[in-house]
């Protein structure tokens, strides 16, 4: 069983997937970042790996992007901030980020580098259902790798049935069609998360974009497993001389 299942075996509801950039606000700032985020109640953490052209962001974590790259952020040195990272961190971890990086580190090779480090899962939203099946899936379950599917509200019932039955830890629901850090109506996506929930999925339902603070997260809650906070703890990071202070501050605020 994998770090992602057996949290969700522990705790099934009121579960907090906390997004954090790698390499910001400073280069050196990844592990800090992670050891607060864990220390205040997080219980997943979604670690973005930084890319120029990143489809699914808005604005805020593009510019997050943005300055971890300028401070020099790449795969490569991501994994080796991550070498010994079990050491202090026990929750399960993910990485999201973007095929284009990814191919050009090596798909295998970045697989089995991410496996070894004790990396727990995948968020790719840009790699596609066929490509998964045809080609890289295989190669993400050799390496014992959790991969998590996006589903939005438009996203058809097949198809949703489909995508979870291709996804392992959870199933990430896209509160909109929109990018993250986007106000929503969370009326509207009470009804969508009341619709999958009726569906009796394989996999725990994560709600992400935008959840920010304790009354989206209590909402997204009441009709799926957690939410998946990002924009606004990046906002809040923002510009900080104190990782651990803010972190705590903000989740504070929300658990």
């Amino acid at each position: 069983m994998s770090r992602i299942q057996e949290l969700f075996e522990t705790k099934s509801n009121r579960v907090l997937n906390v997004y954090c950039t790698a390499g910001y606000p400073q280069l050196n700032s990844t592990l800090e970042v992670m050891s607060a985020l864990q220390v205040n109640g997080a219980n997943l953490i979604e670690l973005g790996m930084p890319y120029s052209d990143p489809l699914a962001d808005g604005p805020v974590i593009q510019h997050s992007s943005t300055i971890a790259l300028a401070n020099g952020m790449t795969i490569k040195t991501l994994f080796a901030q991550l070498k010994d990272f079990r050491q202090t961190i026990n929750v399960p971890v993910i990485l999201m980020g973007y095929m284009n990086p990814v191919l050009q580190y090596g798909f295998e090779q970045f697989c089995k580098d991410a496996a070894d480090v004790g990396v727990d899962g995948l968020i790719l939203p840009d790699l596609p259902e066929y490509e998964f099946e045809t080609e890289y899936g295989a190669i993400i379950k050799k390496h014992g790798l959790d991969f998590v599917f996006l589903v939005t509200p438009e996203t058809s019932e097949e198809r949703i049935k489909r995508l979870d039955s291709l996804s392992t830890g959870f199933l990430y629901a896209v509160s909109s069609s929109s990018t993250t850090g986007s106000d929503k109506n969370m009326t509207d996506v009470n009804a969508y998360l009341q619709k999958l929930k009726a569906m009796q999925l394989k996999n725990p339902v994560l709600v992400g974009f935008g959840i920010k603070d304790k009354q989206t997260f209590d909402t997204a809650c009441a009709n799926a497993n957690g939410a998946i906070i990002g924009t606004a703890y990046i906002k809040a990071l923002e510009g900080t001389s104190d990782v651990a202070k803010t972190t705590k501050e903000f989740l504070k605020a929300i658990v």
